[in-house]
Parts: structure tokens; C-alpha cells; sequence
């Protein structure tokens, strides 16, 4: 289904339903229900998180330029804090690593569909210092909810990974979540949320791989947690992760983000003790839907790498230096200019 999708995507094919229209409305009934018994489906605005991060790594090199795209998980939405939404997160982690200041920028927008991105990949590739080093992309729950057709979300997520790609940006993208976390959600469409979403996700690693993106699954990253600790791994609104749960997010994704910049001591070689494997993409893309966390590569076309890259321990919670505070960003920054691993 995943590979039909995204065949339906790349040559404009028709609607292809995930698991039929019918039951994608049952699916969007339950989740609206379940965000109004949750403090009306409503969180705070996410506090913005622009600015320079690691500054204390100051030095010859220009900073490394990071931008998130996407919908409200990716904006933060459901943390008050700046330094608690998954872009500082993986901004700080990537400076800790780089041992280099970075530079972030989120564009994100809460509510936003796969079919936004084009509006943001637009207002990032107009940024007058050119485009950026590497960027995030989180989007998808919002296609699911709102019946978006699957070939349209797919569409509109490769059009915006090859657009970024072909400007010079590495791109990573953080695939559907899970819907069948949602607490309010109760079986059998806890079921068909979870089905609806895999194959959202799946799909989406196909075509963002295929456009030269690396993806992560945050899938059912949260599930374990969630269930032995619902309310600190959601928001206020038991709809969007708390800081805890955007933490358990940033940790799967700072790896791939890392290892795109060449900043990662691990290589792309296969670890088979960590069920690590070579296999066509579309049978990459749906191993990767089932277990959250796990990283898909594109390697000689039709395969794909699949990939479980150990988690680091984030620092600690930091907030951005604004950009007014700093000189800004010179020209010319890039994965290439400076930026090396050093070991703690």
C-alpha cells in the first residue's frame, strides 16, 4: 500500500485511499472527539526558539544553519518554554556535537498539512544568506485527521525535500506519529489510527527518500512511556508532547542529523546486532513504520538502508542567543566548513 501511494504521488495517480474513505472518517471522528475531551483540543502557542545556540563553541567557523519545517509538533506546540521545543533541542545537540555555534530558524506552523510545505520551503529558500545547512521536517498527523488524500500528502512532502535538496540543504524528516497514542483514543480506531498512520509514514519515507531525504519514525516512539506515564510525556492538552516527550523525539532524531552532516563517528555500515539491514526501499520504509526510531537511507537505487543509530543523551535544556545578540550568519556556511567530531 506504502509503494502504491507512493507511485500514485510520483506520477499523479488518483486518490489512493490508506485503509478507505469510510473508515478515515471514523478515524477523523474519534481523534476530533478525542482533542475536544482534552481541554477543548487546545495548548499554548509555541514559544519561539529562533536564535544562535552554542555560543560558548565560537570560533573561526561560520555557524551551521539549521531550519524546521512542518506542523505544530515541529513548532513545539505544548511546551511554554523556548528551550524545550524539539528544534532548540536538536539545535543545542548539534552544537554539542559540532562543537560549533548553530543557527536556528522554525518555520513551522501549528495546524499546518503536508500541502503548507511548499509556502515554507518558499520562505526558506528566499533567505537572502541562501539556503540553510540542514533542515527537519515533522508533518503528517494533521493529513490524517483532516483527510487528506495519501497521494496528495506524499506529493506535496517529496516536492518539498527536492526542492530543499536541489538548493544544497541535507533534509531529514520525522514521519507520521503514531495517532493510536492519543489517550482518548479507544480500540478498534485506536487500531486504525495506528494502521492509517503506519502507512502515512511508510509512504512518506518512500518518497522523501527517493527525493534524496533521510527519514526517521517517530511512529510509536512515545507508546511505552505514554502508557506508563501518560501525563508527562503529553502536553496540557494530552494531544501534543510535553517537554519530556519532545526530548524522547529529539534524541531518536539528533543521530540522522548528525550523521547527514558528517558529524557522527558512526559510518553507514550495517550493524547486523542491531537488526540493522540492506532492503528495496518500500520494504525499508514499512519496517521502519513498525518500529519508531529507526532511520531509512536511500542507497543504489531501488534499496535503502535501515538503520538504528544509538541515542545520545541531549544537553541540557538551553534558550537561544537572538539573533540581535549576534553578529549574523556569514555566507557560504556549510557541513563542509569546519564543523569536525571531537570526542568528550
Amino acid at each position: 500500500m506504502a509503494r502504491r501511494i507512493a507511485a500514485g504521488a510520483a506520477y499523479g495517480g488518483g486518490s489512493v485511499g490508506l485503509i478507505g474513505a469510510a473508515t478515515v472518517g471514523l478515524v477523523l471522528a474519534e481523534v476530533q472527539l478525542a482533542k475536544r475531551r482534552v481541554g477543548g483540543g487546545t495548548a499554548p502557542v509555541p514559544p519561539s526558539a529562533d536564535g544562535r545556540y552554542g555560543v560558548a563553541f565560537a570560533g573561526p567557523a561560520d555557524p551551521l544553519r539549521f531550519v524546521m519545517l512542518g506542523d505544530s509538533t515541529a513548532a513545539g506546540q505544548g511546551v511554554r518554554r523556548a528551550g524545550q521545543t524539539p528544534g532548540a533541542l536538536l539545535a543545542s545537540g548539534l552544537a554539542a556535537v559540532a562543537e560549533r555555534p548553530v543557527d536556528l530558524r522554525n518555520v513551522a506552523l501549528p495546524g499546518a498539512r503536508s500541502d503548507d510545505l511548499e509556502r515554507q520551503a518558499s520562505q526558506v529558500l528566499a533567505d537572502p544568506w541562501g539556503p540553510p545547512d540542514v533542515c527537519v521536517i515533522m508533518i503528517g498527523a494533521n493529513d490524517v485527521t483532516h483527510r487528506m488524500p495519501a497521494t496528495q500528502s506524499v506529493r506535496c512532502l517529496s516536492t518539498a525535500v527536492r526542492r530543499l535538496r536541489t538548493a544544497g540543504a541535507e533534509v531529514v524528516v520525522g514521519t507520521c506519529p503514531d495517532l493510536g497514542t492519543i489517550e482518548p483514543v479507544y480500540q478498534p480506531l485506536r487500531w486504525l489510527a495506528r494502521r492509517v498512520s503506519r502507512q502515512l509514514a511508510a509512504a512518506q519515507t518512500i518518497g522523501a527518500v527517493e527525493q534524496g531525504g533521510r527519514t526517521v519514525s517517530l511512529g510509536d516512539l512515545l507508546g511505552p512511556e505514554f502508557e506508563a506515564n501518560p501525563r508527562e510525556l503529553f502536553g496540557p492538552d494530552n494531544y501534543h508532547p510535553s517537554a519530556e516527550g519532545y526530548a524522547t523525539a529529539a534524541m531518536a532524531m539528533l543521530p540522522t542529523l548528525c550523521a547527514v552532516l558528517g558529524l557522527w563517528p558512526e559510518s553507514d555500515h550495517l550493524d547486523g546486532s542491531r537488526r540493522e539491514d540492506i532492503l528495496p526501499v518500500a520494504k525499508a520504509a514499512s519496517r521502519a513504520a513498525r518500529e519508531a526510531g529507526t532511520e531509512v537511507t536511500g542507497a543504489r537505487a531501488p534499496w535503502a538502508l535501515l538503520k538504528h543509530r544509538r541515542r545520545r543523551r541531549l544537553p541540557a535544556h538551553t534558550e537561544p542567543t537572538r539573533h540581535g545578540d549576534v553578529p549574523p550568519p556569514s555566507p557560504g556556511s556549510g557541513p563542509g566548513s569546519g564543523a569536525t567530531w571531537r570526542p568528550a
